[in-house]
This record gives C-alpha cells, structure tokens and sequence, in this order.
C-alpha cells in the first residue's frame, strides 16, 4: 500500500533566521504544522498503544515540540549531526523520512526502519548523520561529538546538537562529553531538555546548590543560557543565532531550555508523584496551543483550521496504512549482527624487507603503516601523544603525522569511545588504544551497548579498532592485569583478534582496520617485548583469521592463543620427548567470530581435547571452546576434556601470588600428564 501524500505544508522542512525577524506568516505556520503533525502523532501513538497495538511502551514528546520542531527546522539536514532524544518525534519527522517510516517504528513491523529490531522512538537515520540513540542518555552525546568532527575534517561547515534531560545531566558521560567539546572545540549544540522531572524525581531531588543547569557551562569554558521553550517563536529565534554563533566559532555551547512534559515519562507513568495543580499548570503553559492562538488573533484562523483538518487525516491515512504493514521476519537476524565482508584495502606491498621486530615495534609499523597510506585514519587514547603510550606502542606517531591525527585523549574512556564511534560511523576509521584493558570497564555501555549493538539496531557500520594491552606476568596487579575476552565476547557484535607472534600482530592490526566491525585487539604485555621475528608485508594478513596450527601429533587436540601459545608450545616439546605423545596444537588467533572447522576436524581424529587461556577457569573463555567443539563429537571423545586457566581469584600482585596464580610452562604439563593418567 502507498504512503499517503503529506500535506503540502510539510514539503518544506527548513526555517530561516531571517524568515524569524520578519515573523513571516508562511515560516510561522509551517512551524505550527510541524508542531501540530508532532503532537497529533504522539497523541495517536499513545493511543494505539492503549489498543494493544504498539507492544513495550511509549515515550511522547508533548509539551517538548517547542523546542525540538524549531530547532530540526533550522538544522542543515545535508551536513549536520543530531541524536534525538525520546521526546523527539517532531525531530524525527523533519530531519527525514514519511510519517508512515516513523509509525511502522513504533508498530514495529516489516517497515521498520530498524527491522522492529528496536522499539518506539529507538531509532535513528545513520546515513543522514541522525544517530540512534540509547536508554543510556548520557552516553548517547558523546557520538555526536565524533560524528561532528568527522564532518569538520572533511570540508564540512557542520556542527552537532546533543541533547540530554535534567536527569541524564547527572551523569559523567556529560561532564565527559561538554569537556571533550570544548578541549577539541567541536562545534556542537548541547542542549537540556530540562522538564523538571528525571521520570518521577523532581530537580529538587536531583541536584544541591541551586538548579540552573547552564550554568555549569563556565566550568568547561564555553557559553550557556536558558531559554523558555514553550514560547515557540521566541524559542527559535535564539536558537537561530545560537546555531549561527556555532557554527561561525567552531566552539560548544550550552542551552537549557525549559520545557513541558505533559503526558509523564512513558504511557505507564501514572504521574502521581506530581503535587497538586503541578500538571494543571504544566498544560496552562502548553505552547501548541498558545501558538495557535497568537496565530489565529493575527488573522490566521481560517487557515489553522485547514491544515489542522488537513494534518489529522493525513495522520489516519499513515496510522492505516502503517497497521497493514506485514509483521516483521525473524529471518537474517544472526546475519545482521555483523556488518558485511570489507573488500581488502589497497595497501602497499610494505615494508618488503623483512626487520627483525618484537610485538610492541610489530604493532608501531602497522600503526605507522595505516597513517600513512590511510587518510581516514585516526589513533587516540591516553598519553599515546608525546610520551608514546603506557607501553611505547604508538612512539615516534605523534611527531610524524602530527596531532590531528594522533593525539591524546582526557582520562575519559566512555566519551572518548563514544567520539570514537561517531568518528566510525561519519567514514572516519578510528583506532583507540585503552591504556590498560582494564580501563575499558569505564566504556562498556558505548563498547556493548552502543558500538557492538550498531549494525544490528540501525544498520550503519562501525569500523572501530580497539586495542587492549591485557593479561597479566608483570607485576601490575588486579587493575592493570585482566583477560577480558570473555566479558565483552559474551556480548554480541564483536570481533576479537589476539596475536602471539610479531608477524601476526602486524597482520591483525591490518585485518582489524579494515573490517567494518568493531574489533578488539587483545595485546598480551608480556609478549610486547619477549623476543624478535622477521616482520614483512605478508599478502596472507586476512590469514589471522583463521587459526593457525603450530604442531601436528595424533594423542590430543590442543587450544590455546595469546601469551599462552609459547607456553602450550614448550609443554607440547616436554611431553612428545618424555611420553613420545604427539599433539595437534592450534593458536586460535581469532577469537570472534570462532574459526573451529580445522580444529573440530583435528578433534574428530585425535578424540582427545585440551584448552588452554589465561583467563580464570570458572566461566572462562574456554568452557564456551569446549562445548563449541565436543557437542559434535561427544560421543566419539576419548577422554573428558582438559580445561586449563588461571585461578578464580582476583590477579593477585605479588610475583610469587601471581605465578601461583596463572598457568606455568610445569604447571601445565603437571595438568596434562595427570589427566593422561
């Protein structure tokens, strides 16, 4: 069935500044049939929901279309950036799209333009810089900011609006995110949505020390005010010089603007945490209906009420057409977690000479390599700038291709990644170095829930490269060093790659880069320096994602990657010279998405099992390995299989607790041999 023809009102979705200081007629009723179109939208919405059918529940933005219709409307829809909020269905509507698009969101049926992946308002437009967003308010900011710069580094005039409520402005995301801006002077719009409740928390129990919230702008160096939102023409007249101040500066800025929430936080608010008359008082100051008014007592009356007439049945058109829409397919759903196959990249045949290379100088060449034949590439972390890096990866970077391109980031892991992935999403191909991957667990909503999640929710790629320095052996204790894989393996959208030689950790940074996923690549530290190999271009890189076997014996199927591929290498030595016991040893390389054709291959032979990780035991990442690999063949096993990790401690600090605390070379054997016997 078609989309029915909107009015003709809505053909235009631009507001001009001068358009407002001429108070022209024909741009004040466009803004009211944006607003109107916004409002009746949400108010039907509601109802649907009420009548079963929209499932989960609804936010609406009523009372908040003063704000977010006019600010849409002045946007340059063909370069800026915006992440709506859950009360900016009006945004939606006029940054792209037909009202049926939107409706079949909330429905959510095969029209979805999240393929009913996400629910109600949980949608974006990636392709047209309109970024989903997240229930984590507060972290969904800081990809503007990302998304915003990438635009500025290619040529364009862009800026970005960010919005956030009086509740989320408590969190760190924000004070994060407002100092990134203005540390990098990215040209975004911050604005709180500040309608006095944080669902049914009053400001009055959110914050101490008064409650104006732009006030805070002077902490981070950059311009605030308030506006009163619910005086819609007034409202966009100073976000018009707002924007124009913005984009002319190339700084920040903070707005609080003061709106309405008219019909509570969702569809099952009961609101009974207001006081008497609150709300009573909250729809005296609705600004859809003293709009109209003020418009209708200048003469435009007749013509309100037309396209009041006009707007509604266009509505009821969308709303039927959208309930005809067939329910969603389940099919492709696993496919979708990944974004497709990347075609390799042009990279030079580079460097041809071999050079005798540790891990850490394996990982420098392939970064050096990137910055210089990628123009999209970007390296950020902490103290990877002058110093090189906590471990001297990124050395010599900073001086070479300068601080646009490589430059160190504040001690703010959750903005910084968000950033990253707005960067990601924009055509940029950022790498981000945590200084320890230990300091990740500060990013894990924008790592799992928002970079991980993105293909799946919205379709937009994220190729994103995040180095994790990880693992333990030095002495650095319970924060410095973790095995993470199977935190954030556990979770959906990842890749994960974890080299054990030079040469794979030169092939895997290649490999990672030019995947169009977010890749974490696993840096065990003690191997940054443990010995030197040839390292030389290899046409094979892709190669590292697959496993690779190391020896070959008929006794066992042994499973292993990272540091613990030597010491699998040096008990596989021990024990075919004592017991003349052969094994087929296979460094797994890729963790994610699991390579195991070769191995379930080698297990069906062999009908013995060893896996071997340095992370703890108990959910370790190779209990899922085991069952990956014996649930084919289990009948078939010739001994139950040998899970070997570290103990289910804490990483303890002293070196004598922490070699009791990790597999050994003897410890290893010791293991092996008993569960021979």
């Amino acid at each position: 069935m078609a989309f029915p023809n909107p009015p003709a009102i809505l053909a235009s979705r631009e507001l001009h500044a001068a358009e407002l200081e001429s108070s022209s007629p024909d741009a004040l009723l466009r803004l009211y049939a944006w607003m109107h179109l916004a409002r009746t939208a949400d108010n039907r919405i509601l109802d649907l929901f009420r009548q079963g059918l929209i499932k989960g529940t609804v936010t609406g933005g009523q009372g908040n279309e003063g704000l977010i219709v006019p600010l849409a409307l002045l946007a340059d829809k063909a370069i800026d950036v915006i992440s709506f909020t859950h009360r900016g269905l009006g945004g939606h509507l006029i940054w792209g799209g037909h009202l049926c698009d939107h409706l079949n969101q909330y429905i959510a049926n095969a029209g979805s333009p999240t393929r009913a992946r996400e629910g109600n308002i949980h949608h974006g437009d990636p392709a047209h810089r309109s970024l989903p967003m997240i229930s984590h308010l507060g972290a969904m900011i800081s990809t503007v900011l990302g998304a915003t710069d990438s635009q500025r580094r290619q040529g364009r005039a862009a800026m970005g609006f960010a919005f956030f409520g009086d509740g989320s402005s408590s969190t760190g995301d924000v004070h994060e995110s407002l100092n990134l801006a203005s540390l990098l002077s990215l040209p975004v719009l911050f604005v709180i949505e500040n309608n006095r409740y944080a669902y049914s928390t009053p400001v009055s129990e959110q914050f101490a020390g008064g409650t104006e919230l732009w006030r805070r702008a002077a902490g981070y160096g950059i311009e605030g005010f308030a506006v009163d939102a619910t005086d819609p023409e007034a409202c966009a007249r100073t976000l018009a010089a707002a924007i124009v101040k913005v984009r002319a500066t190339s700084r920040p800025l903070l707005i609080e603007a003061h709106t309405l929430r008219l019909r509570g936080h969702a569809a099952y608010d009961t609101c009974d945490y207001l006081q008497p008359g609150e709300a009573d008082a909250f729809h005296a100051r609705d600004p859809l209906p003293r709009f109209r008014a003020r418009l209708a007592a200048a003469g435009h009356a007749a013509r309100l009420d037309a396209l009041d007439a006009e707007l509604n049945a266009f509505v009821e058109a969308a709303i039927k057409v959208s309930l005809a829409v067939p329910r969603p397919d389940p099919a492709g759903m696993e496919t979708a977690v990944y974004a497709p196959p990347a075609p390799a990249l042009p990279w030079k045949p580079e460097p041809a000479t071999p050079a005798s290379l540790n891990v850490a100088q394996a990982c420098n060449a392939a970064l050096r390599k990137i910055l210089t034949e990628r123009g999209e590439s970007i390296l950020l972390g902490q103290d990877i700038g002058t110093y090189g890096g906590a471990f001297k990866v990124t050395d010599g970077l900073l001086k070479q291709f300068g601080r646009s391109r490589v430059f160190n980031t504040p001690l703010a892991e959750s903005a910084c990644t968000g950033y990253a992935i707005g960067l990601a999403v924009n055509g940029h191909r950022p790498i981000e170095e945590f200084q320890f991957a230990d300091f990740s667990t500060e990013a894990v909503t924008q790592l799992a829930l928002n970079a991980a999640t993105l293909h799946f929710r919205s379709g937009a790629a994220c190729p994103l490269v995040l180095r994790f320095p990880c693992g333990g052996g030095l002495t650095f204790g319970s924060f410095h060093s973790q095995e993470l894989e199977t935190l954030f393996l556990s979770l959906p959208g990842f890749k994960a790659l974890y080299p054990s030689t030079p040469q794979d950790a030169f092939d895997a940074m290649l490999a990672a880069y030019e995947d169009n996923n977010p890749v974490i690549l696993f840096e065990h530290k003690a191997l940054y320096r443990r010995g030197r190999q040839p390292v030389a271009w290899n046409p094979d890189y892709r190669g590292v994602w697959q496993p690779r076997q190391l020896r070959k014996g008929d006794f066992a199927t042994f499973v292993t990657y990272g540091e613990m591929v030597h010491l699998a290498e040096e008990a596989c030595d021990y024990l075919t010279g004592e017991y003349e016991l052969g094994f087929d040893l296979f460094d797994l390389r890729c963790l994610a998405p699991l390579q195991l054709d070769a191995i379930k291959a080698s297990l069906a032979r062999t009908g013995r099992l060893i896996v071997l990780h340095e992370g703890r035991r108990t959910h370790g990442f190779g209990a899922e390995l085991v069952a990956r690999l014996t649930e084919e063949h289990f009948s078939s096993l010739k001994a139950a299989p040998l899970r070997i990790g570290s103990m289910d401690i804490p990483v303890p600090f002293a070196p004598e607790l922490e070699h009791a605390y990790r597999p050994s070379r003897d410890r290893i054997i010791e293991q092996i041999t008993a569960w021979m016997g």
